[in-house]
C-alpha cells in the first residue's frame, strides 16, 4: 500500500467521523485527494469525494435511525428538490470552475458561527415546529440552494443544512445532525451520478476511501448519540471555525 493511499484512507476515516456529527468532512477529504494526486482535475477530486462520502453518510443515517426518531415527514418532501439541486450543481461544476464561490463561503460560515455563538441555547432542546407561509418558502429555498452548492462545491454543506433545521424547524443539534446527513446522502447520490457519468471519479481510490469513511461515520455517530446535543454543538462550532479558516485561506490563495 502506497503512502498516498494511506493518506487518503486516514483522511476518509477522519472525514467520516466528523461528517457524521456536524458535516465538514470535505474539509479533510478533498485536500487529501489533491495532496495525494496533485494532477487530479477539480471535478475529478470532487467526484471521488462524493463516492467516498456517500456510504458513510448512509451508514450514519441508519445508525441515527436506530436510536432517535428522524423527522421523515419533514425530510422526504425535500428529496426531489435536493436531487435536482445537487444534479444541477454537479453539472455546473463541469462547465464553470468552483473557484467563483470561494470568497463567499467563509463569509456565510462566519454569519452562521456568529449567530450560533450569540444564541448559546439554540439547538439545545428539541422543539420541532411546522412551517407555513413565508417561513416554509424560506426553508425550501435555502435547502434547494444548499443542495446546489453541495453538487457544485461542497465544503460546509452539512453545517448549512443543520443551521436551517436548528433555526427554522426548532430541532436540537442531534436531530438536525441526523436530518442533515439524510439530505447529504441524497445530494451526494445525485451528484455522484453526474460525476461518474462524465468520468470524473477515481474509482479504486473512491471505493477504498468509502470503506474507511463508513468506519469513521459509525464511530462518529456512536459518539454523538452517547454524548448528545451538547457535544455536537461543541464539535459544530469547532468544525465551522476550521472551515472558515480553510475556505478563507483557499479564497486568498
Amino acid at each position: 500500500m502506497t503512502l498516498e493511499i494511506v493518506l487518503v484512507l486516514l483522511a476518509a476515516f477522519g472525514a467520516g467521523l466528523v461528517d457524521s456529527m456536524v458535516g465538514g468532512g470535505g474539509l479533510i477529504q478533498v485536500p487529501a485527494i489533491f495532496a495525494a494526486f496533485p494532477q487530479t482535475a477539480p471535478a475529478t477530486a470532487l467526484g471521488t469525494n462524493k463516492i467516498a462520502s456517500i456510504l458513510g453518510t448512509i451508514g450514519a443515517v441508519a445508525r441515527f435511525a436506530r436510536s432517535i426518531r428522524i423527522p421523515w415527514r419533514v425530510l422526504l418532501p425535500f428529496i426531489p428538490l435536493v436531487v435536482i439541486g445537487a444534479s444541477a450543481g454537479a453539472f455546473t461544476v463541469t462547465l464553470v470552475p468552483p473557484d467563483l464561490l470561494r470568497p463567499l463561503v467563509p463569509v456565510l460560515l462566519t454569519v452562521v458561527l456568529l449567530y450560533m455563538l450569540r444564541r448559546p441555547t439554540l439547538g439545545g432542546e428539541h422543539q420541532p415546529r411546522a412551517l407555513a407561509g413565508q417561513q416554509a418558502w424560506l426553508a425550501t429555498s435555502l435547502i434547494g440552494a444548499i443542495a446546489f452548492y453541495e453538487g457544485f462545491f461542497g465544503p460546509g454543506t452539512g453545517s448549512f443544512f443543520m443551521f436551517v433545521f436548528i433555526r427554522l424547524y426548532g430541532f436540537d443539534f442531534l436531530h438536525s445532525a441526523a436530518s442533515a446527513r439524510f439530505l447529504n446522502a441524497a445530494a451526494n447520490a445525485s451528484a455522484s451520478v453526474w460525476f461518474a457519468a462524465r468520468g470524473h471519479v477515481l474509482w479504486e481510490v473512491g471505493i477504498a476511501m468509502a470503506v474507511a469513511n463508513v468506519v469513521g461515520a459509525q464511530v462518529g455517530t456512536r459518539v454523538a448519540l452517547k454524548h448528545g446535543s451538547a457535544l455536537v454543538r461543541k464539535v459544530f462550532i469547532a468544525v465551522v471555525s476550521a472551515l472558515i479558516l480553510k475556505t478563507a485561506w483557499d479564497a486568498l490563495h
